[in-house]
């Protein structure tokens, strides 16, 4: 395998986070596993300061695979 190139296609989905009581709106601890079973992978879990007082509109699960 020395010298071979590994390729990786990767997926970004977003979750909301609710206004109200800063919750996400979807269990993204289900997205992860349901994403696992097709051979996704959790590279990172990203939330960038946006909103009002820094707290994020929402988060982004990104996740890779081999091509």
């Amino acid at each position: 395998m020395e010298g071979m190139i590994i390729m990786y296609d990767y997926k970004f989905i977003r979750i909301d986070i609710s206004k109200w009581n800063n919750n996400p709106k979807e269990d993204y601890r289900e997205i992860i596993r349901r994403e696992a079973r097709d051979g996704w992978e959790l590279v990172q879990i990203f939330a960038p300061s946006l909103a009002a007082a820094g707290f994020s509109k929402y988060f982004e699960i990104i996740l890779k695979r081999e091509m």
